[in-house]
């Protein structure tokens, strides 16, 4: 599924834009506008693109959607106590309608539109991604596209929230991204903002994306400008980068080729249009994107797009324009490492970021912070939590607003050394080190806790349910996304099968949560016993919040349940109804004045 154009002023463009001498300039100067080059991006199908996505499905790995590999490629299996977050997004509850105002669409494309959507309980804003379902040729691909974004956990990849689906269309809820193009904030950007350090910052957060996907085993198959989204209006050196669209995305194996031949002329890597190709793609896109950075005009070039293409294959390109008398040999040389015709001998994206021209330029204590001592606090007492309070607390930091949570994703970004997008027991301990911090005995023990899906990592989402500051999780507008995760059939209420099912990640949870969570269905009816204050066998939403709300361990009365607050940080606690689920009104809604792009 190619990429959908988000921004008001920007529909998704045609095949064959033939690209225009401009004067505006990226970085130093070019004589090619880079956002011409990048508007001329729409995928080509070449032949039997649906049947070789087929035969790919069915030829990837079939572990590679549940087991995790390390940084060596390597595959880990969760362990026996362990729960899969994918399953932590909610599907299907209700129509759109029940919970977000959709507004009109902001941008348009060949499989739907992309709207801003209001949550209606909230206030908050997400990005609605719509697709037809009669435009949807391959559904079993868009149903891999789906499931490989619930599994991406990244500061540098859009978050997909949760999905409904009706008799017309499909509905994706996204993170929105309102900074707009990552070429817009270039073009945008005079000669004294955008210099060869900018580039090299917005390189390593391209790269250390790439890095995390490929060691979880995904090949994006489609890195081209429009798929990188800022986050807000900032300076593009101190704005987050957001990777894009996965509509085109695989699970690779080591012993697999990827055959799909369906590419962006401009970005596509030559040995993708002989339909033989591994992850190494992805890091070829990379190269021509940093290319176009650098010097504002795409490496190979044409008329047309078989011209585009023609030079692709050959893949002779030179540093000839002016511009280039005053990069740096270091760029130079990384875009020559990743440009290189032969896979077997270009870099991986492990290689790239540990290049000298990112190491130098953009190192990554750059806005790093280091491990604080309240952040640890933090982390020791949520181990202490139950696996209730812990799942819902990772969902709660899967879907805090990004603003909440900046100093967290500095600091997570400062311990991943090598970018991978987890946290090993060694890099937390060099961060503590580094920080000063004196590290307990059972720090092992600790980490292991803390690492909800069994990977022997710790991942960002982990990592941020563990660290956050009480006052940020304990708001009711972001603990009622996990609620509804919890609550399948929407009736306002958590059963002990529904909990089960949850935790487990099976529909019948009761037969697989003691296997997937080293936990028996006793302790499932204590979990229940200890949050329903009521009595009632279930947990209604003002429940849930007391447990959020309450410390470590939960705070019991003489009788062992644990106690309901009516008051938290000067709000009471209102009892959701059969038809008002949640007791918050909407929040005044704010001006963005920028559309997004997913």
């Amino acid at each position: 599924m190619g990429g959908l154009c988000a921004k008001a002023t920007n529909v998704e463009k045609t095949n064959g834009a033939e690209l225009e001498s401009k004067d505006v300039v990226p970085g130093a100067g070019a004589k090619k506008d880079a956002k011409e080059v990048a508007g001329s991006t729409a995928n080509i199908s070449l032949k039997k693109k649906e049947e070789e996505a087929k035969s790919e499905t069915a030829a990837a790995a079939p572990a590679a959607a549940l087991a995790t590999p390390d940084a060596g490629g390597a595959q880990k299996t969760p362990s026996s106590a362990a729960f899969k977050r994918d399953l932590f997004i909610a599907s299907g509850q209700g129509q759109i309608d029940d919970h977000y105002k959709v507004k009109e669409a902001i941008g348009t494309g060949s499989y739907g539109t992309v709207s801003i959507a209001i949550d209606k309980k909230t206030g908050s804003k997400k990005a609605c991604k719509t697709i037809q379902h009669s435009k949807v040729t391959d559904k079993e691909k868009l149903n891999q596209e789906i499931d490989i974004m619930r599994r991406l956990d990244h500061p540098s990849i859009a978050r997909l929230f949760e999905t409904f689906q009706d008799m017309r269309n499909i509905y994706l809820i996204m993170e929105l991204c309102s900074g707009g193009e990552l070429f817009d904030k270039v073009i945008d950007a005079d000669d004294c903002h955008f210099t060869e350090k900018t580039a090299a910052i917005v390189m390593r957060q391209i790269i250390a994306g790439i890095v995390y996907m490929h060691a979880h085993h995904i090949c994006h198959r489609d890195l081209k400008p429009e798929n990188f989204l800022m986050m807000d209006d900032g300076d593009v050196a101190d704005t987050p980068l957001k990777i894009i669209d996965f509509g085109l995305s695989a699970d690779f194996s080591q012993t697999e080729w990827l055959k799909t031949k369906a590419c962006t002329p401009y970005y596509v890597a030559p040995e993708v249009l002989s339909g033989k190709y591994k992850e190494g793609c992805d890091v070829w896109s990379a190269g021509v994107i940093m290319y176009v950075l650098l010097c504002g005009a795409p490496p190979f070039f044409g008329d047309t797009d078989a011209e585009v293409l023609t030079s692709v294959r050959k893949g002779h390109y030179e540093f000839d324009l002016p511009v280039w008398d005053v990069v740096s040999r270091e760029a130079k040389d990384l875009v020559q490492r990743m440009l290189v015709l032969d896979p077997t001998k270009r870099y991986t994206a492990q290689d790239a970021l540990n290049h000298k021209w990112i190491q130098h330029l953009a190192p990554q204590s750059k806005g790093a912070l280091p491990f604080s001592a309240n952040a640890f606090r933090n982390l020791k007492k949520f181990r202490q939590n139950h696996k209730l309070k812990k799942a819902a607390l990772t969902i709660v930091a899967h879907n805090i607003d990004e603003a909440q949570i900046s100093d967290l994703r500095k600091m997570f970004m400062a311990m991943d050394k090598d970018s991978d997008g987890t946290l090993t027991i060694t890099e937390i301990k060099e961060g503590m080190a580094n920080a000063k911090m004196k590290i307990p005995s059972n720090i092992d023990e600790i980490l292991k806790d803390i690492d909800s899906d069994g990977s022997g990592e710790i991942d960002y989402s982990e990592f941020l349910a563990a660290t956050m500051e009480q006052k940020a999780y304990v708001k009711e507008e972001v603990c009622w996304a996990a609620f509804r995760v919890f609550d399948i059939d929407g009736n306002g209420k958590i059963t002990k099968d529904e909990l089960a099912a949850v935790l487990s990640g099976e529909a019948d949870g009761g037969s697989n949560v003691e296997s997937m969570l080293g936990m028996d269905l006793t302790e499932i009816d204590e979990i229940i016993k200890e949050v329903d204050t009521d009595g009632d066998g279930e947990i209604d939403f003002e429940e849930f919040m007391t447990m959020i709300r309450s410390n470590a361990g939960g705070e019991k009365d003489k009788d062992g349940k644990m106690r309901r607050s009516t008051a938290s940080g000067g709000r009471k606690t209102v009892t959701a109804t059969d038809d008002d689920r949640h007791p918050l009104s909407p929040q005044p809604e704010k001006d963005l004045g920028v559309g997004v792009i997913l």
